[in-house]
């Protein structure tokens, strides 16, 4: 049930996003972002926050997503959109889907993913160091040193 309220979450902040930035920017029809939308926050919640994001961190798993959401949105808008330039348009609202996901995977490794899974996120690495006298250069004992 946690698993349908986020991707619930994830499915509308990306179709207010989208729909903003391709469906008033770039002309793109409502249903047509409905499906973009779709197709790929599914894949972008079972790649990027669901593989990626418990092994790794919050920065590579954005990346991650980012990269998803460009082709993603790259394959919906060169079939779709009445834009020529379909390298902007398609890098514009990547990069939307891409400060949302960073809120997004904030909230998912606090609220839906185990406390076991969340990888090097959670960790406290604390390592010690230890030095000793035998490092550093000893005089002779039976050496005096002139002042």
């Amino acid at each position: 049930m946690k698993h349908v309220s986020a991707l619930l979450i994830k499915f509308i902040a990306s179709l207010v996003l989208l729909y903003l930035i391709l469906g008033l920017m770039y002309g793109m029809t409502f249903g047509e972002v409905f499906l973009l939308t779709a197709v790929l926050g599914l894949a972008a919640y079972v790649i990027g926050d669901l593989l990626i994001l418990p092994r790794t961190n919050n920065t590579l798993a954005t990346v991650a997503d980012f990269f998803i959401a460009w082709l993603i949105i790259f394959m919906f808008v060169d079939g779709m959109a009445v834009t020529d330039n379909i390298f902007t348009a398609t890098t514009i609202a990547a990069l939307a889907v891409g400060v949302f996901e960073v809120f997004f995977h904030r909230y998912l490794a606090n609220q839906i993913l185990p406390d076991n899974d969340k990888g090097p996120m959670d960790r406290k690495l604390q390592y010690q160091t230890e030095i000793s006298d035998e490092l550093g250069e000893q005089p002779p004992k039976d050496e005096k040193f002139d002042k």
